[in-house]
């Protein structure tokens, strides 16, 4: 009853606007940060508790950071996951567990009753510093896991995408899927994952973000509740820097399907780029807008290619990869490609028009607000602020960063960060004749 209360309350508020919200953050005795947000209007918050512990540290355990993070709610303290998961819906609090390449997370949405509020708060502390990582639990995750990896090698599109970080990033540790190999997740035992969660699940690793109904008080002895029983213990080496291929490179990979994958690319930008906003609006007008996009104008509307072409850049701690898509017939793969090449070596030497340029600032500026519209959505926003450092005023300043960025920016940037003769494409499909 209480999580359909819950639902109802976050429909209800659910357009709320946070654009003037003032992201606050201190250090806890144990040196872990904290970013806070008041927002008023709705009696509840959530909170994530995030960690540099995603796949970029798995050394050569390809997989462990997932499986470790998976395994944290299925048991904790004297709980297994069932009653972990009644706790929860007993105060109509929804938890989550997640990874991503740089990051590792535990998420709370809970109302800030007092009763439920504290209830909720134990339960996430406990799978947080007392996770049981028991053997069963142990051998049925890692059998899913096992299970998701062979269906994974039905698809073209997951074998194209690691087949294309692969390309991109070498042996750099961005390089592998979250979810590791079957060769590698095959090997890890239950001490795996222990030993995973001891050496990075620790307070000089973590970070708080705390966005509600809160005071800044009640903020502090929150964060200071759920990281108490963490050890200090160190902060782990960033990634390396991540080098750019030496040359272009084209494979294909043969699969028996009727549909060929092509991505293409190179490693892009990472989150603190000076170049960030030039190639962020420039990429809006190449292939991030949908419909209006040149790829998507060159190879579907004009020429009926592929049913969907777009590009995008994911920003890492590191450069993350600029990569273009598209989905096309086996027999027209070539002409696709052909013409994708042809659409970024134009678009790199010409850059977008005045116009184009003018359309994507309004389409950006005026759907920026709704990304961070709702407390789960702020959430987010200013987890990634934390995470990677950025000014705390990013979300205030950022249309007007936007609104700097003109034809000869992007124009410079791409010429300077996007070699087409260096672009990495895999194809996967069927060849023919």
């Amino acid at each position: 009853m209480r999580s359909k209360l819950l639902l109802i309350c976050l429909f209800i508020f659910a357009q709320n606007s946070f654009s003037a919200a003032k992201i606050e953050t201190w250090n806890t005795d144990k040196g872990s940060r904290v970013y806070y947000v008041h927002t008023r209007g709705l009696p509840m918050v959530d909170i994530q508790v995030v960690f540099a512990a995603g796949s970029a540290y798995d050394g050569k355990q390809f997989g462990v950071s997932e499986l470790t993070s998976s395994m944290l709610e299925t048991g904790a303290g004297n709980w297994n996951a069932d009653e972990i998961a009644q706790r929860f819906e007993n105060v109509g609090a929804q938890f989550a567990v997640g990874s991503s390449v740089d990051r590792a997370w535990l998420s709370l949405r809970t109302l800030t009753k007092p009763e439920l509020f504290n209830e909720a708060l134990i339960t996430m502390q406990t799978i947080l510093t007392s996770p049981t990582f028991n053997q069963h639990d142990f051998d049925r995750e890692k059998n899913r896991t096992l299970a998701g990896l062979k269906h994974r090698e039905e698809s073209p599109g997951a074998q194209a995408s690691i087949a294309f970080n692969k390309a991109l990033y070498g042996d750099h540790p961005y390089a592998h899927p979250g979810t590791g190999f079957i060769e590698t997740v095959q090997k890890f035992g239950v001490e795996d994952l222990r030993n995973f969660y001891q050496q990075y699940y620790v307070a000089a690793n973590a970070m708080v973000v705390i966005v509600g109904d809160l005071t800044q008080q009640q903020a502090k002895e929150t964060a200071k509740t759920l990281l108490k029983d963490l050890p200090v213990g160190t902060t782990p080496e960033p990634p390396p820097p991540v080098l750019m291929p030496a040359k272009g490179k084209y494979q294909h990979i043969e699969f028996e399907s009727t549909q060929t994958h092509v991505l293409s690319g190179l490693p892009g930008m990472h989150r603190k780029d000076q170049d960030y906003f030039p190639l962020y609006v420039g990429n809006h007008i190449l292939g991030g807008s949908g419909l209006v996009s040149k790829l998507f104008k060159e190879i579907r509307e004009k020429r009926g290619l592929a049913y969907s072409a777009n590009s995008y850049f994911l920003p890492y701690y590191r450069k993350g990869p600029f990569r273009m898509s598209l989905q096309t017939r086996n027999d027209q793969a070539p002409k696709a490609l052909e013409v994708l090449n042809q659409t970024i070596r134009d678009y790199v030497k010409q850059g977008p028009t005045e116009q184009e340029l003018i359309a994507a600032k309004k389409n950006i500026k005026g759907g920026f607000v709704m990304r961070f519209d709702t407390n789960s959505k702020l959430t987010s926003y200013v987890s990634m602020i934390g995470f990677y450092q950025l000014p705390l005023d990013y979300l205030e300043t950022f249309p007007e960063k936007v609104d700097a960025v003109t034809v000869e920016s992007i124009r410079d940037a791409f010429q300077r960060r996007i070699k087409p003769e260096l672009l990495q494409t895999i194809a996967v499909g069927k060849s023919e004749k």
